[in-house]
């Protein structure tokens, strides 16, 4: 069994606020949890990882030392700016490991979610931290031994920066993460008319988006559960957003179907989005003539699902 709760769900800044109290106005963060073997993991440190070190401190750490790992889909800083808020890290006996990609070859991932933790940005510097914390760097990877039973699989996704989506298996439940990502798109010029196009080179860039599609669809194939990238509707996309590594609804939810995924939770909420918004988008996207058998969901902070 895999215990998952969303603490946060919005992209790129925190928005809270009466417009934003139903799905919540965090930045990325979801607890795991796996009762049988006594492990938790939390993926991504947003804004929402402070409201998560709050229930730990009140119901994890009165049982011992509290013993957690850390995986970053990347180090945008909505996805590490609650990282100086997780209270846990400050607490003698506390047992950290943070992992996750880093796309500058000379920093450790240490020195970047680090930097935010220097006088000039924030009182408390790194070196203060009275946790056992390790940092580990990741690259995709088909497969790593957590132990417990648990495995893990990454996959580079599409993002200005490495980032990485995470497939967690556990006793036959898997659940899995693709964000923050677009869709691959042939990147050469595709206009005969064009002084530049070259045709051999836009069928090769086609063939090649084409092929890293299918590989992510591969990754994500019979998920229990995916959280995937959908900040956008594909007009949105369109209208001045593409390169931006976000993908549209639509294609969020095509891709989860051909992949034969059970569950997906629409994910990373652009912050201009409303809770109105949402319910209405939900009316639309999430019924069954656009998915199908499979269920689908704009994933909302607290909310609780068992794999």
């Amino acid at each position: 069994m895999i215990q998952v709760k969303f603490w946060g769900v919005r992209g790129s800044i925190p928005c809270p606020g009466p417009r934003t109290m139903k799905y919540g106005g965090n930045t990325a963060c979801i607890e795991l949890r796996f009762p049988e073997v006594n492990r938790h993991i939390i993926i991504d440190a947003g804004s929402g990882i402070r409201e998560l070190a709050n229930y730990m401190l009140a119901h994890d750490l009165p049982k011992g030392p509290i013993s957690t790992e850390i995986y970053l889909s990347h180090t945008h800083w909505d996805h590490i700016m609650g990282f100086p808020f997780f209270v846990p890290a400050y607490i003698p006996g506390t047992r950290l490991k943070v992992f996750g990609p880093v796309t500058y070859e000379d920093e450790p991932l240490e020195a970047v979610v680090g930097g935010q933790m220097k006088y000039r940005y924030f009182p408390v510097n790194m070196g203060e931290l009275a946790g056992n914390i390790k940092y580990l760097r990741l690259k995709e990877e088909p497969l790593i031994d957590l132990g417990d039973g648990i495995t893990l699989a990454t996959a580079i996704i599409n993002h200005p920066i490495t980032t990485l989506g995470y497939r967690f298996s556990f006793r036959g439940a898997v659940f899995c993460t693709a964000y923050d990502t677009e869709p691959f798109r042939n990147l050469f010029v595709t206009d005969p008319d064009h002084p530049s196009y070259d045709e051999l080179m836009a069928l090769e860039g086609e063939e090649a988006a084409r092929e890293q599609n299918q590989v992510l669809e591969h990754f994500f194939k019979g998920a229990d559960l995916l959280v995937h990238d959908a900040q956008y509707t594909r007009q949105e996309y369109e209208k001045g957003k593409v390169g931006w590594g976000h993908t549209p609804i639509e294609d969020a939810i095509a891709a989860a179907k051909r992949a034969e995924v059970k569950q997906l939770a629409l994910f990373h909420h652009d912050p201009e989005r409303s809770d109105d918004q949402l319910d209405q988008m939900a009316l639309t996207y999430c019924a069954a003539e656009h998915c199908g058998s499979m269920q689908v969901f704009f994933a909302r902070e607290g909310q609780e699902i068992i794999l």
